[in-house]
């Protein structure tokens, strides 16, 4: 497993060598689908990528949890979260390490 990350500096640089586009229009470009992107997930839209996946906002009704360390039960508060399921070509391109 490795250690490296990538950042929106390394798409940006991916963007500029790629599609040649300047480092700034390339910076803006990642900058503007990331917005839409988390704009759309702000307002409970689901985002599919094909290819990639879907990321999908839950509501999660609130419910009673227990401390593992004192077994006292704890209310858990309703919130929502973000899930990402990865599409079958994702899950066998990182099954496979990355070589496809």
């Amino acid at each position: 497993m490795s250690d490296k990350t990538l950042t929106r500096m390394d798409l940006s640089e991916a963007v500029f060598r790629e599609v040649g586009l300047s480092r700034n229009e390339s910076a803006q470009l990642v900058e503007s689908v990331l917005q839409h992107v988390s704009d759309a997930l702000a307002s409970g839209e689901t985002v599919k990528i094909s290819s990639f996946g879907t990321f999908t906002v839950r509501d999660k009704s609130a419910r009673i949890g227990r401390n593992p360390k004192t077994g006292d039960e704890v209310p858990i508060s309703p919130r929502r979260v973000l899930t990402f399921r990865p599409s079958h070509l994702m899950k066998e391109r990182v099954a496979a390490g990355g070589k496809n």
